[in-house]
């Protein structure tokens, strides 16, 4: 990026008009090919109630380096090469899943997750954990809209209703068991989490009272629950969502666990949730996050696998299901400007009871309330609102069996595929694949090993270039999908220029981005096959 090209982002934000007040839509202007198009999009604001935790802490050292307006007198794109990594790398995790007796009895060799933020704070949020009553691994990326809120809850709760969903009943009644005799609980996941990553701790015993109160459920039904996965990850959204939506239905202990509830019903979040067990692989997609697989052929080419769609207006499936759920009479105005009832993008989603409720109901709640307005909530029904809902939080769920040139899964918000195209991003991390094998040195220990050896084999290291190449694969992506130029090469100057942009500038020329790529075992996969 030219430092014409950058005074010209600059001089562009300070002389557009910005949209704003207490309705949810307003104008961004987005850049494509050197032109300008403006786009309605949905309002994101934070959604933070008072004394809740914050993203704040998480990002300050990305916001260090970050205007806070375009009105500032003193501007500046200029990062030095440190700094970019210190903001690209921060929100780095990454995990191996741990051997047993010497062997890696998981189809997950390892994963590695990364996210950086346009809005502040951050709307996205991601999950990852093993399931320890029941077996497999699950992977979550949540894009929020309209504030955070409701993606935070979704991340914190959703695995855990996948998980009790799919216990048999002899667990459940020992669950409820230790709960009723209080008496300590079996844990259901071990979480792999970043440092920084954030809850609602205010809100976690109603949360696990409510979560109790579906395994109550199960246990009810005159049968063993016996669902099948499929089954599982249908049931825990759409109950999840229907738990959002009655909480903030029902008296609450306190202020703060209201306003909470609200936030989390009137924000919305998309959902994409990946489920490892074995060779086993179910993707549970609900709006316009992405999953792809990365399949490396017998002829050394790489190919990519989609197991997901995109629900929104430009799904011919989304569009024929909506006209069918509805009357003929609204077929013309369920869409407009390529948005559901011309405000949201996403066709499918959590939260977002204004597009869910009657106007009746949401009169009620928002008028028993206390003053919602300094929450960021605000009653706006959209024209041509007759028949709701309009919305739906039942993800699509695709099964693959995973076969061992299938390498890796990418799961990411559509912050990245706003940037990347699902080749690109298998080409990226195979290349980086590729590269990492390259530069390991021949660990071929010569014995007795001493201390000039291992000198050597550090500077073979060096030498090769690795301490300059991101390790974390989700890094790279975001690198790539931030500052890649025309030819699709990282600009160092665009990528220092797009991670300064002001906070009120940001979102015009990116999105939150949240990336997480699953490695998997093709040695575990093998023996599987070889086994059965």
């Amino acid at each position: 990026m030219s430092r014409t090209v950058s005074s010209w982002i600059l001089s562009s934000a300070r002389n557009s008009v910005i949209l704003q007040g207490k309705g949810r839509l307003y104008s961004i202007c987005i850049p494509n090919k050197n032109k300008l198009r403006w786009k309605l999009v949905f309002s994101k604001t934070p959604l933070y109630p008072a004394g809740s935790c914050s993203l704040d802490n998480a990002f300050s050292l990305k916001k260090a380096f970050r205007h806070t307006s375009t009105e500032e007198e003193h501007f500046s794109f200029q990062l030095s090469p440190s700094q970019i990594n210190d903001i690209l790398r921060a929100g780095e995790l990454s995990h191996k899943t741990l051997s047993l007796n010497g062997k890696n009895a998981s189809s997950v060799l390892r994963f590695e997750s990364n996210q950086l933020a346009s809005n502040t704070p951050i709307e996205d949020r991601r999950s990852a954990a093993t399931c320890l009553q029941t077996r497999g691994m699950m992977f979550g990326v949540f894009d929020g809209h309209a504030g955070s809120a409701c993606a935070q809850a979704v991340s914190e709760r959703l695995l855990h209703y996948i998980a009790v969903s799919l216990m048999s009943r002899q667990t459940l009644e020992e669950i409820e068991l230790a709960v009723e005799c209080m008496k300590p609980v079996l844990p259901i996941l071990q979480w792999h989490k970043h440092p920084n990553d954030v809850e609602y701790r205010e809100i976690t015993s109603q949360y696990f009272e409510n979560l109790r109160v579906y395994w109550q459920h199960l246990l009810d039904l005159d049968s063993e629950p016996g669902f099948s996965l499929e089954e599982a990850l249908i049931c825990a959204f759409k109950r999840l969502d229907s738990d959002i939506s009655l909480e903030v239905q029902a008296p609450q202990e306190n202020e703060l666990m209201r306003n909470i509830a609200l936030q989390v019903a009137f924000s919305g979040a998309t959902a994409c949730v990946a489920h490892i067990d074995g060779v086993h692989l179910h993707v549970a997609n609900t709006g316009d996050c992405r999953a792809i697989l990365g399949v490396h052929e017998e002829d050394g080419t790489w190919s990519t696998v989609p197991l997901t769609r995109d629900h929104n207006a430009f799904d011919e499936f989304e569009i024929r299901r909506l006209k069918r759920e509805h009357p003929r009479s609204e077929e013309k105005t369920l869409f407009v400007n390529d948005r559901l009832l011309g405000i949201l993008m996403p066709s499918r989603a959590f939260g977002d009871v204004q597009l869910k409720w009657s106007k009746e109901l949401q009169h009620s709640v928002l008028e028993n309330s206390c003053d919602v307005e300094a929450l960021n909530i605000y009653q706006y029904v959209p024209p041509n609102y007759h028949t709701p809902p309009y919305l739906t939080a039942e993800p699509e769920v695709t099964y693959h069996k995973l076969r061992s040139k299938d390498k890796f899964l990418v799961i990411a918000s559509d912050g990245l595929w706003e940037m990347l195209s699902n080749e690109k991003v298998v080409q990226l991390v195979a290349g980086h694949l590729t590269e990492l094998n390259m530069q390991k040195p021949q660990l071929a220990f010569e014995k007795p090993v001493n201390l000039g050896y291992m000198h050597s084999l550090l500077l073979q290291r060096k030498n090769r270039g690795i301490a300059s190449l991101d390790q974390n694969i989700a890094t790279h992506l975001i690198r790539h999908a931030v500052g890649s130029n025309e030819y699709g090469e990282v600009d160092q100057e665009k990528l220092a220029a797009m991670l300064t942009l002001p906070e009120d500038l940001a979102r015009m020329y990116r999105d939150d981005i949240t990336v997480t790529v699953v490695y998997f075992n093709s040695e575990t996969i093998e023996n599987y096959y070889r086994n059965n």
